[in-house]
């Protein structure tokens, strides 16, 4: 699609608009060449299969003795990456949209093997809200992964651990969560009540049962490393040392896995959406595009996501796999329309979009 002359006078609307439609075209120009893609649903099935069998396989290969841990625990990831980018696509109905239960069940059998993530199906409702106001005081989505805090230890202990970013911050969370709320106008106290109750079991069950058994791992291993330090070894009875045999396992092929593909995305997906400053709606100003090079080990665990996100928030169909295979001719017309790519400022600043305040 050629590049307007107007540039400078087009509103952002009409960029936005322009930068859909030369992405959607690079998508239908890539579909005519490879035919094979017009197959979604099988695509998205497959790559959810091979997937869930990739992490089973890599947890297998550890435990029979045949790689080791710091093989296992990337590999692993790297699998779990993949179904978090499919969970993402499936919010948006990209597969199976016409079949509800297929497109539950990818949704259940991801989030079991993503454990330490929110309900897919509360998060639908978070995600599309997002859409609509990233950035804003009651994008409840990007908050709970840290976005516009400080960075600090604080941030960083936050950005891998879920239940720490709530934890860490209460008051700011329920903030958040009342945003949230208001931004739903329910029409009464029971719709609040409702509201409410999703948002305090949003990790009800198999979410707060990974982070019960994933800080009972580290709590315990910590102790016993610092008691071996200090010179005072503790002896655990035979039933606590099986307990410990099998969380230390689970750590390896589950929970590591889990903390490493969590804090890579996290970290990217925090700091490539801008927030607090932004107007509500405005596609321009959600995101920029992050992909220095120094990020990219970050960027292996996540799907190349701060490379491809942005080119979602304005193409909002295209599934991820295609988003990856035309991110050239995305970020072309991105960078002529005036995307921000690698505002490393954004660091700095606590995600804000602009230097200082406005007004």
């Amino acid at each position: 699609m050629a590049t307007p002359s107007n540039i400078d006078t087009m509103t952002d609307t009409q960029k936005t608009e322009h930068i859909r439609k030369t992405v959607l075209a690079a998508g239908q120009e890539l579909r005519q060449r490879h035919p094979w893609l017009r197959h979604q649903n099988v695509i998205g099935a497959t790559i959810m299969i091979v997937s869930v069998l990739g992490m089973i396989g890599s947890g297998w290969l550890y435990i029979a003795g045949l790689i080791p841990w710091w093989v296992c625990v990337p590999v692993t990831a790297i699998f779990a990456s993949f179904i978090h980018e499919l969970e993402h696509d499936l919010i948006h109905l990209m597969y199976f949209k016409n079949r509800p239960w297929a497109n539950n069940l990818m949704l259940a059998v991801g989030w079991v093997a993503r454990a330490s993530t929110i309900n897919p199906f509360v998060r639908r409702k978070l995600h599309l809200h997002h859409h609509k106001f990233s950035g804003t005081e009651s994008d409840l989505e990007e908050r709970g992964i840290t976005n516009g805090e400080r960075w600090g230890l604080r941030r960083f202990l936050m950005t891998g651990d879920n239940m720490l970013a709530v934890v860490l911050r209460p008051f700011e969370m329920m903030r958040a969560g009342r945003a949230y709320i208001r931004s739903q106008k329910p029409k009464d106290r029971a719709a609040v009540r409702k509201l409410s109750l999703v948002q305090l079991t949003s990790y009800l069950p198999i979410g707060n049962l990974y982070y019960l058994a994933f800080h009972t791992w580290v709590v315990a291993n910590a102790v016993l490393i610092g008691a071996d330090l200090l010179g005072q070894p503790i002896a655990l009875s035979a039933p606590l040392a099986d307990a410990l045999a099998v969380l230390n396992t689970a750590g390896v092929v589950y929970m590591l896995p889990s903390l490493l593909r969590t804090f890579c995305l996290h970290f990217i997906s925090s700091n490539m959406h801008y927030y607090g400053d932004v107007e509500a709606r405005n596609v321009m100003q959600q995101c920029q595009v992050l992909n220095p090079w120094w990020l990219m080990p970050l960027q292996l665990f996540c799907f190349n996501f701060g490379s491809t996100h942005a080119i979602h928030h304005f193409a909002v169909r295209e599934p991820f796999y295609i988003r990856q295979w035309t991110a050239p001719t995305a970020h072309k017309v991105m960078r002529e329309m005036g995307v921000r790519f690698n505002d490393f400022g954004t660091f700095r600043r606590a995600n804000r979009f602009f230097e200082t305040a406005r007004g």
